[in-house]
């Protein structure tokens, strides 16, 4: 028999694909129906900025709050000095007081856009694990927490499992994180009332942990939801692209750019995104993905128009589509490209067109931009490049040049 959710917040989940392992599926939706629950997801202060790859779970996030629960983003001000070995070859590299502290502060600019942070109900909590793991006494730790924890169930987690498989080293600092988050999920639980962890399902251990030890010393029935781990139709992971991360913050990545990357979404995976990153209806997200032809690539536009709305707001998303219009329909070159700057002394008497595009990150290497041309996909002004050692010179800068790397990326180079 089908079971037919209680809760706004799990038919919503289900029907937009989000759902990929709940630990008591049918109790969670109860407690959902039965009155707000107070839900986090942790966040670890790895970089200046989140990316892609976090969307998923901000949008989640975002769903709890609009059916009427409470999100906690709960950053890793403590657990970033140790590290999240889960299915890494290598130990993370140890961050500085200083940098995690930066890092939150380009963290919270995002969630500022996509939660409310307010004094209701509902109002998000902005948390950092600092607060209950910076004064931790280790004996005392020792005694009352690890007690709980078997190490034979914890060598047996697949993200242990497959370090260890490939006899790759796990150092103890490492090994010490799961204990970590799971008494971040016990604390939160004593002190905020939550009730559900959500993360990704390369969580599943961490999360079971941290309800088994809730269980064990406050004697409290929690809960844990994960979402599918993302990968893009031919199998890459979700939010990689060429040229790197694609960042949420503006100042790292450009609302155009960010456009850019969602209008280049295969013609597979349109509907699942539309579903996943839009609040657009889901029968209108399935009718867009079923579009065939060039009609798919309408479907594509409202996509990334709706995401960059979401993120930098409605004019950035109208700009970014205005910019790709011009760049693609009447070879214009359009105001909002990503633009590279050289001063007077940078160019000096002249520069390859090799370095340019290096520079202006349509190539990670001179190799790479020679190779791009030698393939007939560089184009300067929307003519096809064909020489590798031509330079360019201060003259050639009057006005600025595009430069493209096929069909979708394009550049300005101007002179500052």
């Amino acid at each position: 028999m089908t079971y037919h959710p209680k809760s706004d917040f799990i038919r919503i989940m289900t029907e937009r694909g989000f759902l990929a392992d709940c630990t008591d599926y049918q109790g969670l939706d109860e407690a959902l129906a039965a009155g707000t629950v107070p839900a986090y997801i942790g966040y670890d202060a790895t970089a200046q900025s989140l990316h892609v790859g976090h969307l998923m779970n901000i949008m989640v996030l975002r769903w709890l709050q609009k059916t009427g629960h409470k999100p906690i983003t709960l950053l890793g001000g403590g657990t970033t000095k140790v590290g999240d070995p889960s299915f890494r070859s290598d130990e993370r590299p140890l961050l500085g007081p200083e940098q995690i502290e930066s890092n939150i502060a380009g963290m919270k600019q995002v969630f500022a856009k996509l939660i409310s942070y307010d004094d209701s109900d509902t109002g998000a909590l902005m948390l950092n694990n600092a607060e209950w793991l910076d004064g931790l006494n280790y004996l005392d730790f020792l005694r009352d927490i690890g007690r709980h924890f078997s190490v034979n169930r914890m060598l047996s987690f697949e993200s242990v499992k497959s370090r260890l498989d490939r006899e790759q080293s796990l150092s103890f600092l490492e090994f010490n994180y799961m204990i970590l988050q799971a008494y971040d999920f016990l604390e939160l639980n004593r002190r905020y009332g939550c009730l559900l962890q959500m993360g990704g399902s390369d969580q599943w251990g961490n999360i079971v942990n941290g309800i088994d030890l809730t269980r064990r010393v406050l004697d409290t029935e929690i809960f844990g939801l994960t979402t599918p781990l993302l990968t893009t139709s031919d199998g890459r992971k979700m939010g990689k692209s060429q040229g790197g991360a694609i960042w949420l913050n503006g100042d790292m990545l450009s609302p155009y750019e960010f456009w850019q990357f969602w209008r280049n979404t295969t013609d597979a995976d349109t509907g699942k995104f539309l579903k996943l990153f839009t609040e657009l209806p889901v029968e209108e997200c399935e009718r867009l993905g079923a579009l065939q032809g060039s009609e798919i690539n309408e479907a594509k536009i409202i996509l990334a128009n709706e995401v960059t709305a979401l993120l930098h707001g409605t004019e950035a998303a109208e700009a970014a589509a205005q910019t790709a219009k011009e760049v693609f329909e009447k070879g214009g070159v359009g105001d909002d490209l990503p633009t590279l700057t050289l001063s007077p002394d940078e160019l000096g008497d002249g520069i390859s067109i090799v370095q340019l595009i290096v520079k202006s990150g349509l190539a990670g290497s001179g190799k790479e931009a020679k190779r791009l041309i030698a393939e007939g996909g560089a184009k300067l002004n929307d003519a096809a490049l064909t020489d590798a050692g031509r330079m360019i010179a201060p003259a050639d800068l009057a006005t600025p040049i595009k430069l493209s790397a096929g069909k979708k990326r394009h550049a300005l180079v101007q002179l500052g």
